[in-house]
């Protein structure tokens, strides 16, 4: 029986032909929300954002709440980001683009009126250290005084090594960050040179033994494989550092090479790019090394060491995924504050403004920034709860979702479970009356597995806005 199976990867690359490689060199969404942000529409506002609030008010001020702040701005470019940036060395632009985060959260707090409970806090970007510490300090300060923090919380930052030293690691502590996540990419000098982001091993090293003396709960590295100069054999050695250095967590991404949405990749040449069977080889060497040396696979892109929240959580069957990638959280609101960021308060998505200016104009106005978003219908909430077991669990069984959506899944999803059986000789799942299963192999696609039940995918044939799967 499927509910009986225990997923786990292969520790080797398994047996692909060359037809289910270009089959699956395809793009495909990285399912951090269902329906995908793609869809949001501008028909979604800020008043339909602020009934989603009202109700909240009603029914859901007992659960915590998840906070999002992005902050946009970077010191420098590097060439394969995707993030909604504004590279500048004038930092005095941070003080401004605090006071109206003020702002943003003085609007969020008329709506959700008395203090609400935080049991999640990412700082992410952009560079969020290119905020001064006292600024840093000054953000914490204001959430506490509108919210309880949890005792117990995460509460996380992204760290680019280039801006902090072990003093501002250390005054991050004392402000109440306990997760720090490195953004490394790759430690190999050729490549680092290629995406104009070069950072020394060393310095990285040092940053991460700073971090464990303070007492950081958890430090977690992001690394990317398909980027530019990139091999095999080169980014073995950065696995094998990465292994040594022994973080507790791993963020292991594929780079998405979309230069016609991203202008900085544009600096990018198309001929430094590995191949697809490269990145694959690059992928099955990173999670071989990595389970090898005790790490657990979480899913998709993250590893995490056995006694990590993250690890415990996907044992226990409690993983989720939220805007920003697997979470040990509860399947609970998303406030996000600042330019572009993404959240999610009951059955709806919203996005604010994807400019300063748009932003600050809002908030001149007295607005909330929302600018686009999407009301989930009932088929959008069945489809997220199969799409999220897939890609937290590896597993959907029909009896649990029956009953919480109270339909007959192999009739609703007849044609899906006939899609389903190519990726069943294909070795990437198999199907019994109990359920899904995705096998060791599968995780490597579990992207494709998941577009099967994606509705908005199957009637749209346009999909080269998505990253490719390998």
């Amino acid at each position: 029986m499927i509910a009986d199976t225990i997923n786990q990867p292969p520790e080797t690359l398994p047996e692909l032909t060359p037809e289910i490689l270009r089959r699956f060199d395809v793009p495909g969404p990285r399912y951090t929300s269902y329906p995908t942000a793609d869809r949001f529409v501008e028909a979604f506002g800020e008043e339909d954002f602020m009934l989603a609030l009202e109700q909240r008010k009603v029914g859901g001020l007992a659960l915590p709440l998840s906070i999002y702040v992005h902050i946009p701005f970077c010191d420098s470019l590097c060439f394969y980001c995707a993030c909604n940036k504004i590279v500048t060395k004038h930092h005095e632009r941070a003080a401004e683009y605090l006071r109206y985060l003020n702002r943003e959260l003085d609007l969020y707090m008329e709506k959700l009126g008395e203090k609400q409970t935080i049991s999640q806090l990412h700082l992410g970007g952009g560079t969020p250290t290119f905020f001064s510490d006292s600024e840093l300090a000054e953000l914490m300060d204001m959430l506490r005084r509108n919210f309880i923090l949890e005792p117990n919380g995460e509460y996380s930052i992204e760290i680019d090594p280039r801006t902090v030293t072990e003093a501002r690691l250390a005054r991050l502590a004392e402000i109440g960050f306990n997760r720090l996540s490195f953004g490394v990419q790759d430690f190999d000098h050729e490549v680092q040179k290629a995406v104009h982001r070069v950072q020394p091993a060393e310095q990285v090293f040092d940053l991460v033994a700073a971090a464990r003396r303070l007492g950081f709960e958890s430090i977690n590295i992001d690394l990317i494989y398909g980027l530019p100069k990139q091999t095999a054999k080169s980014f073995r050695r950065t696995l094998e550092q990465v292994a040594s250095l022994r973080p507790d967590r791993i963020a292991l991404y594929a780079y998405a090479h979309l230069p016609e949405r991203f202008k900085p990749q544009r600096r990018i040449h198309e001929a430094d790019l590995p191949t697809a069977a490269d990145k694959l080889s690059m992928l099955s060497n990173a999670i071989a090394g990595f389970l090898s040396n005790g790490y657990v696979y979480v899913g998709m892109d993250h590893f995490a060491l056995p006694d990590d929240a993250l690890a415990i959580a996907k044992r226990q069957g409690r993983l989720h995924r939220n805007f920003q990638g697997y979470s040990t959280q509860p399947d609970c609101d998303q406030i996000s504050l600042g330019v572009s960021a993404i959240g999610r308060v009951g059955a709806t998505y919203s996005q604010n403004a994807k400019t300063l200016e748009e932003y600050y104009d809002y908030l001149d106005q007295g607005r909330l920034p929302v600018v686009r978003g999407l009301p989930l219908t009932r088929d959008d909430l069945v489809r997220r709860a199969v799409i999220m077991a897939l890609m937290c669990q590896g597993q959907v069984l029909y009896e649990s979702i029956n009953l919480a959506y109270l339909i007959d899944f192999k009739h609703y999803f007849a044609d899906e479970l006939a899609k389903l059986e190519q990726l069943v000789n294909d070795g990437l799942v198999e199907i019994d009356d109990t359920g899904i299963q995705v096998t060791g192999t599968g995780w490597f696609f579990v992207r494709a597995v998941a577009m099967v039940f994606d509705r908005y995918l199957q009637a749209d044939r346009n999909r080269t806005r998505f990253s490719k799967i390998i």
